[in-house]
């Protein structure tokens, strides 16, 4: 029999330049074999602005897999410098990051929330407080 793997979830950026940031972050912070990736241009805005409730249900949904059939007890919302979706300086996107954060607790799943940022080096992830 396998060794139980685990799994965190991120809802990330669909820019592929922060996807291998954002996994190798979760993987070393919180121990995880696997990252679930929900991802959608600017998802931090999505989240923050609250208005396209189709988008945000498919989220919703694609998170509650993670939680729910993957065992995830972490989810990271992330914005990243250059984003074509959520073009904006970082001080704006870390308010993004904030208002999601509560849309996501909305969401009702039993998990830790974080937020993240990755520089435009594509390499530093900072955790936001």
């Amino acid at each position: 029999m396998e060794n139980q793997k685990t799994f965190v979830c991120a809802i990330n950026c669909m820019d592929g330049r922060v996807q291998d940031a954002v996994k190798d972050y979760m993987k070393e912070n919180y121990g995880a074999d696997y990252v679930d990736m929900v991802t959608e241009p600017g998802p931090n805005k999505i989240l923050a602005d609250n208005t396209d409730k189709a988008i945000i249900e498919n989220i919703r949904k694609r998170v509650e897999i993670s939680v729910h059939h993957h065992g995830s007890k972490v989810v990271a919302i992330v914005g990243h410098f250059g984003c074509a979706g959520n073009p904006t300086e970082k001080e704006e996107q870390i308010k993004h990051l904030k208002k999601a954060e509560e849309v996501v607790k909305d969401f009702g799943f039993n998990i830790e929330i974080i937020l993240l940022w990755v520089d435009g080096d594509w390499n530093t992830v900072e955790r936001v407080v």
